[in-house]
């Protein structure tokens, strides 16, 4: 006999995107918290963090519609809490939950730098770029403290092994120095990930993000060091954030973006009924106009992950945001590419040669 609920609710705890734990798809056994005891409903939301005892950092993908082959996640699980986060449900597969759990038990690559250093220094390695991180932040905010992205940059300057970052966060300006040092290489990018100018809307949506104005800053401060910077308007949410497209690239161009994406809000798995919650939460009138603008992007379906249409949609609905991103591409001055990293200046130092020289 096991325990089993589709939905264990909690109080929406301050600084947390989720206001339940989903039970996990794979686990026969669900903890239902007794309603007649405030302190259990109430439910953990301090974040714990855990070792992950990986033995390789480097991911292969083989997604037809992604851009990029490999990706290093330092972390897994996410603080920032984006309530949208498709990533949510990769937490089940380690026995957590997709919701607060997913925010609040962090799995630390603690050896990450070391495992970053073997795959480099492997005669096989083709020095393709590497995005940080194809699944979750790279700057969430105990990196602050753990310093594990950093590192890994550390190792990545040492080889001249070009890297993209994508974040939500304005932990790259702490690491002005080692991405000085990959760019006069042509070694790396940072791409910005700003949903809205909205800050009451960023709070809630992603409660533990940096501020939109702190986002731009970010995008001024990489362009003004010669960093090669973009912006993502990712994801596009209908009727909640859509209409920010052309304002958001204004904003992001005055601020010397040199490149713009966007993709299409993904629901998978457990994160629908998460949102769906959430916008009853916070924008209970608007909450069916949204899911149906989200369904109408979708043909007829909150999420569709099929290739070619799980990043952009597919219908009028997808076709509406596709011409409101050009507009706002045009207005803005921004180029849509992504300009190509360098490989070419790859190497792997000896015992010696263990300095960031950039002769």
């Amino acid at each position: 006999m096991y325990i089993c609920s589709y939905m264990t609710s909690y109080t929406a705890a301050r600084g947390r995107g989720a206001g339940s734990n989903p039970a996990n798809r794979f686990e026969r056994l669900h903890y239902e918290p007794d309603p007649s005891h405030p302190g259990e409903s109430a439910g953990d939301h301090r974040t714990r963090f855990y070792k992950d005892s990986a033995s390789t950092v480097i991911t292969r993908n083989d997604s037809p519609d992604i851009p990029f082959r490999y990706s290093l996640n330092p972390y897994r699980g996410c603080e920032h809490g984006c309530i949208y986060c498709y990533a949510r449900p990769t937490h089940e597969y380690l026995g957590f939950s997709a919701g607060i759990e997913f925010e609040t038990r962090i799995m630390v690559k603690e050896d990450a730098p070391a495992l970053l250093r073997a795959e480099l220094s492997a005669g096989s390695w083709k020095a393709d770029p590497i995005v940080f991180s194809g699944v979750t932040d790279p700057y969430q905010p105990v990196e602050r403290r753990l310093g594990l992205t950093r590192r890994c940059l550390e190792v990545l300057a040492e080889f001249r092994q070009p890297v993209a970052l994508i974040t939500k966060n304005a932990g790259p300006a702490r690491d002005l120095d080692l991405l000085r040092a990959l760019a006069r290489w042509n070694a790396c990018s940072v791409s910005v990930s700003l949903t809205t100018l909205d800050a009451t809307l960023a709070r809630t949506m992603e409660p533990r993000t940096a501020s939109p104005r702190q986002r731009l800053h970010l995008i001024r401060t990489m362009a003004q060091a010669g960093i090669p910077v973009g912006v993502m308007t990712a994801p596009v949410i209908p009727g909640l954030n859509d209409t920010e497209i052309p304002a958001i690239l204004e904003a992001a161009g005055a601020a010397g973006a040199q490149w713009a994406g966007y993709t299409l809000v993904r629901l998978p798995l457990a994160v629908a009924p998460l949102f769906t919650d959430w916008l009853e939460r916070y924008y209970p009138t608007r909450k069916d106009r949204i899911l149906d603008g989200i369904r109408k992007a979708r043909a007829g379906k909150l999420n569709n992950a099929d290739f070619g249409a799980r990043m952009r949609g597919a219908g009028s609905g997808a076709e509406q945001v596709r011409q409101l991103f050009q507009l706002g591409l045009r207005r803005s001055g921004i180029p849509q590419e992504h300009p190509p990293l360098s490989n070419r200046h790859f190497r792997r130092p000896g015992p010696q040669q263990l300095d960031l020289d950039l002769e």
